[in-house]
């Protein structure tokens, strides 16, 4: 009896711990979160306009630019030639696999080479690569912010946002395009390849039937968006690093509420650029 009695009382719900809040309500946790993501969004347009603001002023920090296109552009080239190498055999594989069942496989590089130049070289190129910047941005400057050295920036009479956020906007907005154009080239030789060597498509016709379809205006469609990218993927960096808290811990839970920011930003302005860029060049 007393074993029975056990397992009926170990089947209760346990009673909440006194003293603590009740939840609050989902509605109330939805708003919360709607309030949070205006913060942060007034804060991020906040330091977009004192960073433009400082771009023109003297000094201009030329060597601290050069230094972050180093570090953000030219260690980003091994990430960005893997992405778009194996994703254009993917693509080639899947495209010649599904227009081979309706006789189509000569269409291959039109498609490839449409789908790769408007979107697939920025858009994934922005991705993958700025993931990596935006998390190293918001690392570096997230760890200064808790050390204090911002602080200790603005004590010396110096602009953060000048000695920051500039060199590593201009260095953005510089490198994207160039990562965004060599995808290009990369992805397409990779797709090339596999159309030549799997499929029996020669890597002549490939390329004739791909270049016929396209003309310079898809070509700028996809490369005018990589500054855009740049200018997302170093301001939101900068943001979530200059407002880390919290020691190591909060520096982890910025870098990586930055990845998350960098990619869902990149991705709302792909929609809006491509509408703008149907709307203006047709």
């Amino acid at each position: 009896m007393s074993s029975q009695t056990a397992g009926v009382e170990s089947q209760k719900p346990s009673k909440k711990l006194p003293g603590l809040p009740p939840e609050p309500p989902f509605y109330e946790r939805l708003a919360q979160r709607g309030m949070n993501f205006l913060v942060h969004l007034g804060q991020l347009g906040r330091m977009t306009r004192e960073t433009f603001a400082a771009m023109f002023q003297r000094p201009f920090e030329f060597q601290s630019t050069m230094h972050q296109m180093e570090q953000l552009g030219i260690r980003s080239l091994g990430i960005a030639c893997a992405t778009a190498l194996f994703t254009g055999m993917v693509m080639a594989v899947q495209f010649a696999f599904g227009l081979q069942k309706f006789g189509g496989m000569e269409y291959t590089g039109r498609v490839i080479g449409l789908s790769f130049s408007r979107e697939l070289a920025p858009t994934l190129t922005a991705v993958i690569v700025g993931g990596r910047i935006g998390s190293g941005i918001a690392a570096e400057v997230g760890s200064m912010a808790v050390t204090e050295q911002i602080d200790a920036i603005r004590a010396l009479g110096a602009d953060p946002m000048k000695k920051l956020v500039v060199p590593r906007l201009i260095s953005c907005v510089i490198v994207m395009p160039v990562l965004g154009a060599l995808a290009l080239v990369i992805g397409f030789s990779g797709a090339m390849i596999i159309c030549d060597w799997q499929f029996g498509i020669p890597w002549g016709f490939f390329l004739r039937s791909a270049l016929g379809s396209m003309n310079f205006r898809d070509f700028w469609m996809g490369l005018m968006k990589c500054p855009f990218f740049g200018a997302i993927i170093a301001l939101v960096g900068c943001h979530f690093g200059m407002i880390t808290r919290g020691g190591t811990e909060g520096v982890g839970q910025s870098t990586t509420r930055a990845v998350v920011g960098v990619s869902i930003s990149i991705l709302v302005a792909d929609f809006v650029l491509t509408k703008l860029g149907f709307i203006i060049f047709g």
